[in-house]
């Protein structure tokens, strides 16, 4: 019961930290637009819309896999077989995809740092939580599978796997806020063209 405590703690850490993340990059671009002007603009917003497409489907097949079994086994398979964190892989891939919503790549690639630098601390986190549950076990998978970037020569599938539903429906309803940005950013973006709110910087 304590480790299912523990673990509960972390998540429930994990979901301020990324809302808080959310809420300062959020404010912090409303000062912000694209230096990009006309057809490149629209082309690196449309491809922004495609990395959070990517990033909610990669987050949802994570839960696949791992949904309810993280405090109870080590998951070594799937996209646990390439990286120990692909959960956290495809949220910066997200901060990626909100950053191209602004139409700069500079952005894009300013939030996906910050984010990295974020969930390397709530890693460390759950790192000395998961080698006090699972000692040799745990210790073993960080010797031969990366911290964070996946290595894909390792990739391993199982034959048969246990969903559960529930923790499925809220990763999709979770991944969901990164759709918010979308028509947010527009919404700022109509702003700034009509002088209601400042810019302050423009970014290629």
């Amino acid at each position: 019961m304590n480790s299912l405590r523990d673990m509960s703690r972390f998540q429930h850490r994990r979901r301020i930290a990324v809302a808080l993340l959310v809420g300062l990059i959020l404010i912090a671009l409303l000062t912000i637009r694209s230096a990009w002007a006309g057809e490149v603009h629209e082309y690196i917003e449309d491809f922004g819309i495609g990395v959070i497409v990517l990033t909610i489907l990669g987050r949802m097949w994570c839960t696949l896999y791992i949904g309810g079994r993280k405090s109870s086994e080590i998951v070594r398979t799937g996209p646990y077989s390439i990286s120990r964190n692909p959960l956290y892989v495809f949220s910066t891939l997200g901060a990626a995809g909100i950053g191209m919503m602004t139409g700069s790549l500079i952005v894009s690639l300013a939030l996906s740092v910050i984010c990295y630098i974020a969930f390397r601390f709530v890693i460390a986190a759950e790192e000395g939580y998961l080698e006090k549950v699972f000692g040799e076990v745990y210790a073993v998978y960080k010797r031969e599978v990366p911290r964070f970037f996946p290595k894909l020569s390792l990739y391993r599938e199982t034959e048969v796997l246990t969903v559960k539903s529930s923790m499925l429906y809220r990763t999709f309803t979770d991944g969901l806020v990164f759709f918010v940005a979308c028509p947010l950013l527009e919404f700022v973006e109509y702003l700034q063209s009509v002088h209601v709110l400042p810019v302050l910087l423009r970014l290629y």
